[in-house]
């Protein structure tokens, strides 16, 4: 429960669910990722790569 809480007080309820969601319907484990799997970037680099990564698949969609 307290992961739940850190997450809603982090991302607000709806985004906590859009991750939940999202976590959920990839197949990967989240905290090998987040181990390893973030590129070396400031956070500015990374916002720009995550928008770049969003329109992308929602043109697909």
């Amino acid at each position: 429960m307290q992961g739940m809480q850190a997450l809603i007080g982090a991302l607000g309820p709806v985004e906590t669910e859009r991750f939940l969601i999202a976590v959920s319907r990839d197949r990967f484990d989240y905290t090998e990722w987040r181990r390893h799997g973030l590129p070396e970037m400031d956070v500015d680099e990374l916002a720009e790569a995550a928008n770049r990564l969003a329109k992308q698949r929602n043109r697909a969609a």
